[in-house]
Order: C-alpha cells, then sequence, then structure tokens
C-alpha cells in the first residue's frame, strides 16, 4: 500500500496534477479507481499483466497522492484528467479496468473519446441494463452510516456486502481485520464523502451504452450484490461489442476473491480484442 517515493506528479490541467504510476512495457491497460481505492492498490491485481503489458495505475485528482481542488471534480473533469494523464504518458490508446463506480467513469471516457479506449473491462459494474437506482440508493445508505459513525462502521457495513460469501467464511475476522486495516489507509471521510456524492450524479440511462463500439467484456461475480448472472449478460447485450463473464463465487469487486483468474480472464480479452483489430 506504499507510495513511490519522489514519483513526480503530472499536471492534467490547471491546478491539477495527479499521481501515477507505469510498470511494465508494451500495450497499455490503465486502472480506475473507484473511491475506495488508491493506485498501490492495484500492484497486487495487475502483478501477472505487468509481464505482458504496460499497466497505469494513478490516484484521481482530490484523492490519494493527487492534488486537492477546492471541490470535487465532476465526471467530465475526472475524464478529461485521464485524457490528459495518457497525452503525458504518450499513450495513444489504452484498455481500460474498471471496477464498481468507476465502471460510469470508464464508460463515459468511451463515449466521449472512443479513439483513445482500446477495450473496457468492467469489474462488478455499477451500469445495468435497467439503470443505477439500486447502487445509488446503496451509496446513500453508506453515505449516511459514514457520516453518522465513522469510517470503521461504514467498512462494517460494506463488508458483508461487498465481500462475497465465500470469501467472509473462507478468511473469517484475520481477513475481515486485515482489509479494514487497508480501507482505512487508502482514503479519508472526506474523499470518500465526496467521492460516494458524485457516484450519484450522470445519465443512469441504459441506452447510453448501446453507443458503445469499444469492445466491453463484463467481468462479474455470481455473489455480487448488484447484479446476477442474467442481469449481466443482459448488460452485455446492451454494447455493441460486448461479452459477459461470470466468476464463480466472487462478490462485487470479482478480483479480489480470484486475482489470478481475473488477471487471465483480462489477459485472454485483450489478445482476443488485439487478434481482431
Amino acid at each position: 500500500m506504499s507510495y513511490r517515493e519522489g514519483q513526480p506528479r503530472i499536471r492534467t490541467r490547471e491546478g491539477v496534477e495527479l499521481y501515477a504510476e507505469s510498470t511494465g512495457e508494451g500495450t497499455a491497460i490503465t486502472t480506475l479507481n473507484n473511491f475506495f481505492f488508491s493506485a498501490p492498490f492495484w500492484r497486487e491485481y495487475t502483478e501477472e499483466l505487468v509481464k505482458h503489458y504496460r499497466v497505469v495505475s494513478y490516484d484521481l485528482a482530490n484523492h490519494g497522492r493527487s492534488a486537492r481542488t477546492g471541490r470535487e471534480p465532476t465526471w467530465e473533469e475526472h475524464a478529461a484528467d485521464l485524457i490528459a494523464l495518457l497525452d503525458a504518458l504518450e499513450i495513444d490508446s489504452t484498455y481500460l479496468i474498471a471496477s464498481s463506480a468507476s465502471t460510469q467513469l470508464a464508460r463515459d471516457v468511451a463515449l466521449a473519446h472512443p479513439d483513445r479506449v482500446r477495450g473496457m473491462v468492467l469489474a462488478g459494474p455499477v451500469v445495468g441494463p435497467q439503470g443505477m437506482r439500486r447502487h445509488r440508493m446503496l451509496q446513500r445508505a453508506w453515505l449516511r452510516t459514514l457520516n453518522s459513525y465513522g469510517m470503521p462502521e461504514l467498512y462494517s457495513h460494506m463488508y458483508p456486502e461487498v465481500i462475497s460469501t465465500d470469501m467472509n467464511e473462507e478468511t473469517r475476522t484475520p481477513g475481515f481485520l486485515g482489509l479494514r486495516e487497508s480501507f482505512l489507509a487508502m482514503s479519508t471521510a472526506e474523499e470518500l464523502n465526496n467521492g460516494l456524492k458524485l457516484a450519484q450524479e450522470g445519465d443512469p440511462s441504459p441506452e447510453l451504452l448501446t453507443r458503445i463500439e469499444t469492445p466491453t467484456l463484463i467481468a462479474l461475480g455470481d455473489d455480487d450484490i448488484l447484479l446476477g448472472p442474467t442481469a449481466g449478460h443482459e448488460l452485455a447485450a446492451l454494447f455493441p461489442n460486448g461479452s459477459c463473464a461470470i466468476m464463480p463465487k466472487a462478490g462485487h469487486v470479482p478480483f479480489l476473491d480470484d486475482p489470478v483468474g481475473f488477471q487471465e480472464l483480462v489477459r485472454k480479452f485483450v489478445e482476443e480484442v488485439e487478434t481482431h483489430a
């Protein structure tokens, strides 16, 4: 979870500099944080991918080691920051790996900048075939817990909802406590408050997905709190070039349950897209 000391931040717009890490060589894959992750978090879940690709992880503006602005950026500003980051790193186009709330950011980037996105892997997406109402109700409940009781209680609220039944039973109390330390280290209450509020904004229409020509893989745990396998396949069918992979016994963040299997899904997806490019 430690940051790389001396890592220069990258300017993306007036008053905004982003902390970013780039590891490996070749075709670029960029990870998008939901509001509970930081750039160092991704190292454990991309360690196989960096053997084959260039993996870029960064902190969103107002989060982690990136610059603070006077207010939380909009989704449009977060998207603009990503494009400016790719420009600075001389990356013409990239694959995106997004999780939970950041799948909305991936969607928006693919809509606004289709030439910059080679493909998307949406893990535990919050965009759904019927809309985003359930996700936003969940976010509001988490926000109330955060503001009423603080971050440790928010974690206790979220854990049984986000973590799969199998992982909960297998890791038991040590797993709960270990992940809590990472959770509390990655974000502040202010960052989570701002992020959870932003996650309730933006166009929820499933029709937007039908406009995305970018190859898209839905990576869905069959124990996901938001979408079951049937809805996952319905979601993938909305994309003109979409597919769905169900990860057995995984929860809302499926790569937590099976990091190796998830990275193999990503690798096969990238190889297939590149073969047909």
